[in-house]
Formats: structure tokens, sequence, C-alpha cells
């Protein structure tokens, strides 16, 4: 991609475990690798001694504080302007798996997802399509149980909790009141296959 050529730039955001991050890997099958770029809000993550405790002294991952939100903004300028950007992977404190250095190159389009993309105005200004993908409570809480448990080794008393006093209250204060400024909502409590095929034929006329 020539670099005075601007991306189109797309924003993706949920509740935790809405359906995310398997929206996304259907949305990249559809396009060829020279066409569009992923950057996720995940490798922006704040280490672990920067993160706020709760009244108990528990690290809260699900605070816009938790999240290098300047960084993440200079990376999506960076990424405009037709430059290579390198991040290193954020494991989510696991420490047996080893981070890798995640480059990311300048594409037509560029897809940039997590939590709070909506909630930083330095990140939402850079937007030119908001996504919403919304999915009930209960759904949402029974695919976080399985992800957590077996991609970050999280036991389910831990999950439960930091459901109930982490996640929900971030989602209810920080992230649902951006679905009304959406352009489009996309439900997935069963299935999002109509609405990613908007998606995909939108994008495709804007290449």
């Amino acid at each position: 991609m020539s670099t005075i050529e601007r991306p189109f730039i797309i924003g993706i955001t949920g509740g935790s475990a809405s359906g995310k991050t398997l929206f996304l890997s259907r949305l990249m099958e559809q396009f060829q690798t020279d066409d569009i770029c992923l950057l996720s809000q995940d490798n922006y993550y704040r280490s672990i001694e920067e993160q706020t405790k709760d009244h108990n002294g528990i690290e809260n991952f699900d605070l816009p504080g938790a999240i290098d939100d300047k960084a993440f903004a200079a990376d999506i300028e960076r990424l405009r302007n037709g430059e290579i950007v390198s991040r290193l992977e954020y494991t989510f404190n696991n420490t047996v798996k080893v981070p890798d250095m995640l480059h990311f190159y300048p594409r037509k389009i560029l897809v940039v997802e997590g939590i709070f993309v909506f909630h930083f105005p330095e990140l939402a200004s850079l937007l030119d399509l908001k996504i919403f993908i919304d999915a009930q409570d209960k759904i949402k809480l029974k695919r976080r149980i399985k992800r957590d448990n077996e991609e970050r080794g999280y036991d389910l008393q831990d999950v439960m909790y930091r459901w109930k006093y982490h996640v929900k209250p971030t989602y209810e204060e920080f992230i649902r009141p951006h679905k009304r400024s959406c352009d489009i909502v996309i439900p997935n409590n069963q299935h999002f296959e109509k609405g990613l095929d908007v998606i995909v034929s939108y994008l495709k006329n804007q290449i």
C-alpha cells in the first residue's frame, strides 16, 4: 500500500465473550492478507504492576486505565500513515507462554478491536465505521468461563468473581452506552453470519 493511501478503519467492540474473536477470525478469512490488518486492544494492556486493584486487592483488568490507550492510538496513526508497527504480544500473565513479537503492516482495511475502542476519544475519532457485537449476559458468561479456563488458566471461582465485580460493571458503564452510537449492531446469541455477510460486502466495495 502506498504511504499516502489512507486505509479504511473499522472499530469492533462488544462485551467480554460476546464473540468478537470468532467474528474477527471469520472476517479476516474473507480477505487477502495484503488487503487487511487487524490490531487488537489485547496487546496494549499495561503491566500487572500498573493495574488498579479492587477492594479485595485483586487486579482489575476491565477498567479503561488497564489499557495504554496513547500507545494504541499512536500505532493506529502509524499504520494509517503507512508505517509498519511492531508490538510484543500480551500473554495475559500466562507464565508458561512465551510472547511473540508481532508485526502489523499498513493495508487498505485496518480493523481495530477491543472493549474500549469507542470509549477512548483519540481512538474513536480515527474510525470510519463502528460495529458492536451484541449477546445476552448468560451467553457471554458461559463463553467466558470456557475461554478463561482453557486459554488463561483461570478457575471457575476466579472467573465468577471477575465477572461480578469487574466485567459486568465495566460493560454497563463503559461499553454498552456506545451501542447507541454504533453504525451497525450485530446480534450474536447463536450466530452472526448475516451480519458478517453485510460487513464483508460493504468492505469489499471500499477496496
